[in-house]
């Protein structure tokens, strides 16, 4: 499909169909990459033990920060992107691209320095030591090698996706996934090389993709003049990519904090097993949720072109459907999640045994998933129509209001439990505030579009 075509597509056409095709394959993408993430832990629990993976889930939190800063180059770039496909802007479009390489370099090269100079203080603070140190230490040393593939294969598969090509941004993360399995079982079954052969095929991984997009741009596939091996500073739209992105990685900054200070809860108040415990409900928790975040990708160049364009009724309607249909495709990976926990969780640690106070507490944090359709898609709605700071003071907010001071005060009175309990009250919340923010963001829309039609 022409870029035209799929521009005038997004423009005119019904939005419930608009909706399938550009999610159908977004969905199949982000599913797969977060089946990626639980393959890894899989072979880690599977070849290497219950300390490593407790190791492993301790650093979790500080690999978010690459691909943070990749969502931030990503988002940002994927939405400005749209926007001007919608007012048809060649000019900008054409230098896009090489600002964001700019961009992506520079956070390289900072994550880097700052990641080998405070690693092991990070880790101590998050309350590792011995074994669960050593494990956590060397997984993530090999993951700041690779971090400008974090950065880059990330950004360049959201700038894909921005174009309103979902399918092809599925088919290089289905590559990718599949390049990351065959590394893992090649680097952990075969070359035993523990936690840092899975973190080794993670690296390989997200190199595939920034090696697909270049050949992509390289074929001409684009539908914009791409200049992918160019370096540009143009300060405009290095700030336009950043204010749109920064939502996306204050919430990333925020959920490393959050992390950081529950992973320090686990290890005060309970033990090896229950860090390992939270790290398996957090990659299935995670898992779950990947049909919202394929539709998130694919609500921002519905939302964005619509919006560039003025057509504010179809950008108030795309919403809508898309966390309508975010909600149906959640249901079939959450009942059987909640309904046969211990199946679920066995999967990745098959000789566990966590009891079944900890499964209780699998099944209530489970239960927000839901919800989270309403809360995912208006962080992406409001950065995709230009509008990044109420994504950014909800991201802020969660964290330092709510979730980071009742994290540090809750697990000190009633104990690893209320980490999980709290955790679905913050979210309940959220839901409720974000619900009246998006009813009268809704209404300014109206507002405009009657503006339009004046």
């Amino acid at each position: 499909m022409s870029n035209r075509t799929e521009k005038e597509f997004i423009l005119e056409d019904n939005m419930w169909k608009v909706c399938l095709r550009l999610s159908l394959p977004a969905v199949i993408a982000m599913f797969l990459y977060g089946l990626n993430t639980i393959c890894d832990m899989i072979f880690i629990g599977r070849y290497v033990g219950e300390v490593a993976f407790a190791g492993v889930s301790i650093v979790s939190p500080l690999t978010q920060i690459p691909l943070g800063l990749g969502s931030l180059v990503g988002v940002g770039a994927g939405s400005y992107l749209s926007v001007l496909i919608g007012q048809n802007n060649t000019n900008i479009q054409k230098r896009l691209l090489g600002n964001s390489n700019t961009i992506m370099l520079f956070f390289a090269v900072i994550s880097m320095t700052l990641g080998f100079l405070f690693l092991n203080p990070l880790l101590s603070v998050m309350g590792a030591s011995g074994q669960e140190l050593q494990f956590g230490s060397s997984y993530f040393k090999v993951t700041l090698v690779g971090s400008i593939f974090w950065i880059g294969g990330l950004t360049y598969n959201m700038i894909v996706r921005a174009e309103g090509k979902m399918k092809t941004a599925a088919i290089m993360m289905g590559i990718g996934m599949i390049i990351n399995i065959l590394s893992n079982y090649v680097f952990m079954a075969i070359l035993n090389m523990g936690v840092e052969g899975a973190a080794w095929g993670t690296n390989i991984a997200m190199l595939a993709y920034v090696v697909l997009f270049l050949v992509y741009c390289k074929r001409g596939s684009a539908s914009f003049e791409t200049n992918e091996y160019k370096l540009y500073y143009d300060k405009k739209i290095i700030k336009e990519i950043v204010s749109l992105g920064i939502p996306s990685f204050i919430m990333t900054i925020m959920t490393v904090i959050q992390g950081v200070i529950i992973l320090k809860a686990l290890n005060t108040y309970g033990n090896t097993t229950d860090v390992a415990f939270y790290g398996i409900a957090f990659r299935i928790m995670n898992l779950l949720m990947t049909p919202i975040y394929g539709l998130m990708r694919a609500l921002q160049p519905a939302a964005g072109i619509n919006y560039g364009a003025k057509q504010y009724h179809r950008v108030i309607g795309f919403y809508k459907v898309f966390s309508l249909v975010a909600f149906v495709l959640v249901l079939p990976l959450w009942l059987p999640s909640v309904l046969f926990p211990n199946e679920i969780i066995h999967m990745m640690m098959p000789d566990a045994s966590f009891g079944v106070e900890r499964v209780s507490y699998f099944r209530f944090i489970l239960s927000i998933v839901p919800l989270l359709c309403i809360v995912l898609t208006a962080m992406t709605f409001w950065p995709a129509i230009n509008k990044p700071k109420p994504a950014m003071l909800i991201g802020i907010g969660r964290q330092l209001v709510l979730y980071i001071p009742l994290m540090i005060i809750l697990p000190k009175i009633f104990g690893v439990p209320s980490i999980y309990y709290g955790s679905f009250a913050i979210d309940f919340l959220l839901t409720f505030i974000i619900v009246i923010m998006i009813k009268n963001e809704f209404k300014e829309l109206r507002n405009l579009h009657n503006h339009v039609l004046n």
